[in-house]
């Protein structure tokens, strides 16, 4: 017995010595990583090609992570890139000398569609300026071949695969699961096309939720086909037709027939074709530079001087309140807002939101900072891929509201939830609840029992106060009546180009038309950008992220495919009573 707690003894402790010289590697690797990856500007060759790889996870913005660039992609997360730095390069290139034209390697970028078409419209502008554009990719996604169909050739190899079948919205209905478990939503709504609580009460799309679906994803789609047809040189008739075949299971030459791809090259025939119009001499490499080396790269530009006037950029991502670790706080974003409002030196803001909106209550105090903001400057709203129901509320009081044409906004609607779980506590688990209280409502909300028909009236009062609210704050904000507002509110949900038909949006564009505006309207004719919040650190990043990542990790593990539906579950504990909010998961592929 003392030999075998002797040598657990010395295998625990060289458990802990091989740990700690573990953690210790990894902690000197960081350090190396980012000693090396501070802004070291990179050197670009004459007659270079940007390779535009767009693989991975497109937020807004994001931290350079030096965890990440030591172990590449790490168990506990994902490569992450950052719509305005891919922005800021694609700009810089379309004046960059050097930079003779873009091979884009981007067949499954993972991003929205509004995302997506910022994007093509930056190459399109890079084209504009004479470059030459190749887009090459042995699998292509639907937003991927929509981003590469920019290019002047898009090239795949013979037996590669390119999807091409038109949109498709789908939902998760959890009614069935919780009935089965035991519990019961109570939900209280304001708007007839508030889809967000169906997936807890219908195992189906209502009538309205596929009507108002219908519409956008199909507005949507008509962009995309217009888009394409005016790159590609295809006619619609040719695009419908091709989708209706699922030309993805389909014999590739049926591709090149229709001219949706220039070649059935493999890579080793791109490169020849790029040494020939660059001049490159057959057995000698391509000057090329990729985009994340890029950024560092510095382009000679005429100055026009030191200005201490800026714009500032602020970024709204995820949901408002929702518990979520990268998503929207009420009360930080507030405070970078008010602290924009009481810097002199920023003449305009561009609140840039990506949002499918959230609680109600933190809707309602950021609106207030934005709204105290627009009356000493001006404020434009940049819209990502959703700016809906909170994200529309947060939103509605800017002088000027700039979306993309997908993107998806509206959803001007209130809903509250409160699960009764009684059933699942009492009759599967056994448990029992007594207590005491000293007023009527002192034990309200509980889950482990049903709501009172007073406490549902309550409730219902409740939505109704603050959809009334939500579309004064809209009225007020887009200078139109309660009564317009609601005709084109009760939850629905629009696309950018229908919303600009309805008074919701003014003006078609991306984050460098809402710059623009900001310009003119604070009529600076030099300035500089602030993007805010300001970004922790990359060593904050990775110790305040790490366990997080670490939890996530660990549920995508063990749940598989069932995580996201389970993480939707799980946040129902987490979101306020009162929501303003999309549908908890609109997907579009």
């Amino acid at each position: 017995m003392l030999k075998f707690l002797r040598r657990l003894l010395f295998t625990t402790i060289g458990a802990i010595v091989t740990a700690l010289f573990i953690v210790l590697f990894f902690f000197l690797g960081i350090l190396t990583v980012a000693s090396l990856s501070s802004d070291t500007e990179v050197t670009v060759e004459d007659n270079s090609i940007l390779v535009v790889d767009l693989n991975s996870v497109i937020k807004e913005r994001v931290n350079e992570d030096p965890f990440t660039q030591l172990i590449g992609e790490s168990p506990f997360g994902e490569a992450q890139l950052g719509l305005n730095q891919i922005l800021k390069s694609l700009k810089k290139a379309a004046t960059d000398d050097r930079i003779k034209g873009i091979v884009i390697e981007s067949g499954t970028p993972q991003a929205g569609i509004a995302t997506i078409d910022e994007i093509r419209n930056a190459l399109k502008t890079v084209k504009d300026s004479g470059k030459f554009i190749y887009a090459f990719a042995p699998i292509y996604t639907q937003t991927g071949y929509y981003l590469s169909s920019v290019a002047d050739k898009v090239y795949m190899p013979p037996q590669g695969m390119l999807e091409y079948k038109g949109l498709s919205s789908q939902r998760t209905f959890f009614k069935g699961s919780l009935e089965k478990l035991g519990v019961e939503m109570q939900i209280f709504k304001h708007g007839k096309f508030k889809s967000a609580v169906e997936p807890f009460m219908l195992d189906h799309m209502s009538k309205e939720s596929k009507k108002q679906t219908s519409v956008y994803i199909g507005s949507i789609w008509d962009y995309m086909k217009e888009q394409i047809s005016e790159s590609r040189g295809i006619s619609i008739e040719t695009l419908n037709r091709l989708a209706d075949n699922s030309s993805m299971f389909n014999d590739n030459q049926i591709l090149l027939d229709n001219k949706l791809v220039d070649g059935l090259w493999y890579k080793d025939q791109l490169l020849d074709e790029l040494k020939k119009i660059t001049d490159t001499e057959l057995n000698d490499d391509l000057a090329s530079v990729s985009l994340s080396d890029y950024k560092s790269a510095k382009v000679k530009k005429k100055s026009k001087g030191f200005t201490k006037d800026k714009i500032a950029v602020i970024y709204a991502e995820g949901g408002i309140d929702d518990g979520s670790d990268d998503g929207i706080n009420s009360e930080k974003l507030s405070k970078t807002i008010r602290k924009a409002r009481r810097d002199s030196s920023i003449k305009a803001v561009v609140f840039r939101i990506n949002s499918p909106g959230g609680s109600g209550m933190g809707s309602d105090v950021i609106w207030r900072e934005v709204k105290l903001c627009q009356q000493v400057k001006p404020v434009i709203v940049s819209m990502g891929d959703y700016a809906a129901s909170g994200g529309y509320y947060i939103a509605c009081c800017a002088d000027t509201i700039v979306a993309s044409p997908v993107t998806l906004t509206g959803s001007i609607g209130v809903f509250g939830m409160i699960p009764n779980a009684e059933k699942l506590l009492t009759n599967k688990l056994g448990m029992t609840f007594d207590g005491v209280k000293t007023n009527t409502y002192a034990d309200f909300p509980m889950i482990n029992r049903a709501m009172r028909k007073d406490e549902k009236a309550m409730m219902q009062t409740s939505v109704e106060k603050f959809y009334k609210v939500f579309i004064g704050r809209c009225a007020e904000g887009r200078s139109t009546s309660s009564e317009a507002i609601d005709e084109i509110g009760q939850g629905r949900v629009w696309s950018g180009e229908n919303a600009t038909h309805i008074n919701l949006v003014d003006v078609l564009g991306g984050i460098d038309t809402a710059i623009e505006i900001a310009k003119e309207k604070a009529g600076l004719e030099k300035y500089r950008i602030k993007e805010l919040p300001e970004q922790k650190s990359p060593f904050e990043e990775i110790f305040s992220g790490m366990g997080a990542q670490a939890k996530a990790f660990a549920a995508q593990t063990f749940l598989g495919v069932n995580y996201e539906e389970i993480k939707l579950m799980n946040q129902i504990k987490e979101i306020q009573p009162i929501q303003a909010r999309l549908p908890y998961s609109i997907e579009i592929r």
